[in-house]
């Protein structure tokens, strides 16, 4: 009997650790998100080396108060919402419809930013297509706008080591808006990046693995192999030593995930990583909110600058929605090692 009870003592306290492992991670990662987004609004489309941004300012390109985020965060907290809803594509597509028809989860509840892919796909879905037919799968519908958005899914698959169940669930909520496999691909990458961080791998030995994980799991001949090498700078071993005028910062979902990988591998703290992606100029919401997910995750909570996470409009209701989130992340992780989730 008294083994039993130490034995359900210990398994209790691995159970609080786990719980609070995940949030450690969880909320600097999804709060540096909402962070690099709501200081890149301002300056949307602005050219490098016109500006200068150093904290959180307001107005600008959409004339929004400081504090304002964008559809990077809106459509992240939709997602969010839907996976602690248990729901599907269709599910998820429906938020999508009211976001872009009556400002859900936007920061002054009217949407003022959607990208041409994903308002494409959302006509598609309201005209009654099904959801997982709806992305885009051409050539130049390869923006970030599933990229921006696909970051909560590293928090129930942080402990899945089955990479090709991996991508076929990172898939699945890449596709409703942005189908074309280079977009799945770099979905894939981000993912997988955060996780490596999750488990304080280094940032060139996170980016190693995942070319050895696409090595050792897809083969050479598939599509995923061939649509990897669009992303083969990353894997370069010289990529963070690229001078800055390499890096471009424009809405190509390549393009973005260079940019943020390379502005985390060229600071030393959570807010030179996200200014320095905000002042690279062009989409400056969707390069700040990745590397802003990116640096949380590496740098943790303590690190991002409490006077900007002050500023974060609608910020008890995130609160509110992250804790639920926390809690269905953390029950699923417990359940899938111990079999049960109560503590």
């Amino acid at each position: 009997m008294a083994g039993r009870r130490m034995k359900d003592r210990w398994e209790d306290d691995n159970k609080i650790f786990l719980s609070l492992a995940i949030k450690k991670r969880m909320l600097p990662s999804l709060y540096g998100g909402i962070v690099g987004d709501m200081l890149g609004v301002p300056v949307e489309f602005k050219k490098r080396g016109t500006f200068t941004i150093n904290g959180v300012t307001g107005y600008g390109t959409y004339n929004q108060p400081p504090g304002t985020w964008s559809d990077d965060t809106s459509l992240t907290l939709c997602l969010i919402e839907s996976m602690i809803e248990n729901s599907g594509q269709e599910e998820l597509m429906q938020k999508f419809v009211q976001y872009m028809e009556s400002g859900y989860w936007t920061p002054h509840h009217e949407m003022f930013d959607i990208g041409i892919t994903t308002s494409d796909a959302i006509a598609k879905f309201k005209k009654g297509i099904p959801a997982q037919e709806c992305g885009g799968n051409g050539m130049f519908d390869n923006g970030n706008g599933a990229l921006m958005r696909i970051a909560p899914l590293a928090f129930i698959l942080f402990n899945n080591f089955d990479f090709i169940e991996k991508i076929e669930i990172i898939k699945k909520y890449t596709e409703v808006t942005h189908a074309h496999p280079r977009s799945v691909v770099g979905s894939v990458i981000y993912v997988e990046f955060l996780l490596r961080l999750y488990y304080n791998n280094s940032l060139e030995e996170s980016i190693g693995q995942i070319k050895n994980l696409f090595e050792k799991n897809i083969d050479k001949n598939h599509i995923y192999q061939k649509e990897l090498q669009a992303y083969s700078r990353i894997f370069e071993e010289d990529f963070f030593s690229l001078p800055q005028e390499d890096i471009l910062s424009d809405g190509y979902v390549v393009h973005t995930l260079e940019a943020a990988i390379w502005c985390l591998g060229n600071s030393d703290s959570f807010s030179e990583a996200v200014l320095k992606a905000v002042n690279l100029g062009d989409d400056t919401d969707t390069v700040g909110a990745i590397t802003g997910t990116m640096a949380g995750m590496y740098y943790k909570m303590d690190q991002i600058p409490k006077e900007w996470l002050e500023k974060i409009t609608r910020k008890e209701e995130i609160d509110e929605l992250m804790t639920r989130f926390h809690s269905y992340c953390a029950d699923k992780a417990i359940k899938e090692e111990y079999g049960n989730s109560s503590i």
